[in-house]
C-alpha cells in the first residue's frame, strides 16, 4: 500500500467541457494540482524537444552567446536568472535557458539552420501545440470559475505567450 499523493486526472480530449471544468474546479480547491492527460502534445515531439535541447547546450558557450536574450528571446546564460528573491545569495542559479515568443512577431531567435538542423522547426511545432492546450486550458479554466469561456482571451492573457 503507498501513501503517495494521487492526484487527480483530467481528460482534455473529453467533449464534455463543463463536466472537465468541473473536474479542473474540484482538483484546484481539493488539491492545487491535477494531472492532464490526452492534451495533443505527442510524446515523441517532447522527446525530440529534449533531443534538440540537448543538442543546443552542448554547444560550446561562444556559439550559445551568439544567440543571447535580446527582446526576451534567446539564450540564458547560467546563474543569470535568480528565481528565489529571499536568498542572500548574489549568485543566480545554476541553469542555462532558452526563451522564445510567438513565430509570428519574427523576435525569436534561432541557432543556424546548419549548426542544428531542424532544431528551429522542431522547437516552432512544440510552441504551437503547447500554445494550443494552453489557450484550451485557459478556457476551461474560465468556465471553472463561471466566467465566459474567452474571458482570458478577451482581456489578453493569451497576448504574447513566450516560453
Amino acid at each position: 500500500m503507498s501513501d503517495a499523493l494521487q492526484l487527480p486526472v483530467v481528460d482534455l480530449s473529453s467533449p464534455d467541457c463543463l463536466s472537465t471544468a468541473n473536474s479542473i474546479r474540484q482538483a484546484c480547491i481539493d488539491y492545487g494540482f491535477f494531472y492532464l492527460v490526452n492534451h495533443g502534445v505527442d510524446e515523441e515531439l517532447v522527446k525530440k524537444v529534449f533531443e534538440q535541447s540537448g543538442k543546443f547546450f552542448s554547444l560550446p558557450v561562444e556559439d550559445k552567446m551568439k544567440l543571447v536574450r535580446r527582446n526576451h528571446r534567446g539564450y540564458t546564460t547560467l546563474n543569470t536568472i535568480k528565481l528565489d528573491s529571499t536568498s542572500s545569495s548574489t549568485k543566480g542559479d545554476t541553469r542555462e535557458g532558452f526563451y522564445i515568443g510567438p513565430p509570428a512577431d519574427d523576435l525569436n531567435q534561432w541557432p543556424l539552420e546548419e549548426d542544428l538542423p531542424s532544431w528551429r522547426s522542431t522547437v516552432e511545432t512544440y510552441y504551437r501545440k503547447v500554445e494550443s492546450v494552453g489557450t484550451k486550458l485557459l478556457s476551461l479554466i474560465a468556465l471553472s470559475l463561471k466566467l465566459d469561456e474567452d474571458f482570458f482571451e478577451k482581456i489578453g492573457a493569451l497576448c504574447n505567450p513566450q516560453f
